[in-house]
């Protein structure tokens, strides 16, 4: 079974907004720490939000706070983030992961052990 699937991306406009979903199988989504990362041609993976899975405790990119929303839903799963007032440097590949480590990785993508496959969100002018 696949860990984490996301979707949700697409083409929009600046201004407008985004909701990403992360469908998790059962073992990814009981790891200690989720979080979501996106990446951008020619740049870094950069992460967008992290939340303790215990506590719901998250913490976010200094690029999207304000802007973004992330929450799940336990029944299903499945965690999602929303963006708005999207600008075009939001644009990037999306990606969901989990950290079943004893510690969170946070924003550092290398702790992370399960990614999904990635959903592009792209921003027009």
């Amino acid at each position: 079974q696949v860990p984490l699937v996301e979707s949700g991306g697409g083409s929009v406009q600046a201004g407008g907004s985004v909701r990403l979903s992360c469908v998790a199988s059962a073992y990814a989504y009981s790891s200690y720490c989720m979080a979501w990362f996106r990446q951008a041609p020619g740049k870094e993976r950069e992460g967008v939000v992290f939340m303790i899975s215990s506590t719901g405790s998250t913490l976010y990119g200094a690029k999207v706070n304000g802007r973004a929303a992330l929450s799940r839903d336990d029944a299903a799963n499945t965690l999602y983030l929303q963006i708005d007032n999207l600008k075009p440097e939001d644009t990037a590949m999306y990606y969901c992961a989990a950290d079943s480590d004893y510690t969170c990785g946070m924003f550092d993508p290398r702790e992370y052990n399960y990614w999904g496959q990635g959903t592009q969100v792209t921003v027009s002018s």
